[in-house]
């Protein structure tokens, strides 16, 4: 498969940040990246989150946050019955996945934020937000459509951060976006196709 450029931009953004993330050491191409706590030692792997582990939380939390944020737009703007179903359904699962996430980070000590933006891959952007957000009926549709499609692409290519965490949680969570969000992404193009 060929990587496009805004792929190769996300890798190398990954790159960069991996030195950035607060209170923790990155192992850059290392298969099992060192746990976090306060126990320097492995112990039990399934149980602890690595550094990598954090730094896709601290990724997929805003992203999921934007899936949600379009969600509830589509609540009252979308004309499309079978839209309006799905971003619910979008929407209720990817809450409480954050707050999962979120609650990776007490016992590691890291921040739940960056500390920097970094846009990350499939997010509207400021304007792509704020068009949807002015749009209603079959414009508000097609532009949330064609927008969680990107969205569900992006975090799909996220969760190979953690595909092969020692952590359970952390690796069955990439598991269970990967499935849910590959499946949306065929519901999302079929509707795509349907739409006026």
């Amino acid at each position: 498969m060929t990587m496009t450029l805004r792929s190769l931009s996300f890798l190398a953004g990954l790159a960069i940040i991996s030195f950035a993330v607060s209170g923790c050491t990155i192992n850059i191409g290392a298969e099992n990246p060192a746990p976090m706590g306060n126990n320097d030692m492995m112990g039990d792997s399934s149980t602890e989150f690595s550094s990598m582990d954090m730094m896709f939380a601290q990724m997929m939390i805003p992203h999921h946050q934007q899936a949600v944020d379009m969600g509830n737009l589509a609540e009252t703007r979308a004309s499309n019955a079978e839209v309006v179903a799905l971003a619910l359904q979008i929407r209720d699962e990817q809450a409480p996945e954050i707050e999962q996430m979120k609650g990776w980070f007490p016992s590691t000590g890291a921040s739940d934020h960056m500390g920097h933006d970094m846009g990350m891959d499939g997010m509207l952007s400021g304007e792509e937000f704020a068009a949807l957000e002015a749009a209603t009926g079959t414009e508000f549709d097609r532009l949330f459509v064609a927008g969680m499609i990107a969205h569900h692409e992006g975090a799909i290519q996220m969760t190979s951060m953690i595909s092969n965490s020692t952590n359970a949680e952390a690796r069955a969570l990439a598991e269970a976006i990967v499935t849910s969000q590959t499946a949306q992404i065929v519901t999302l193009k079929e509707l795509l196709a349907k739409l006026p």
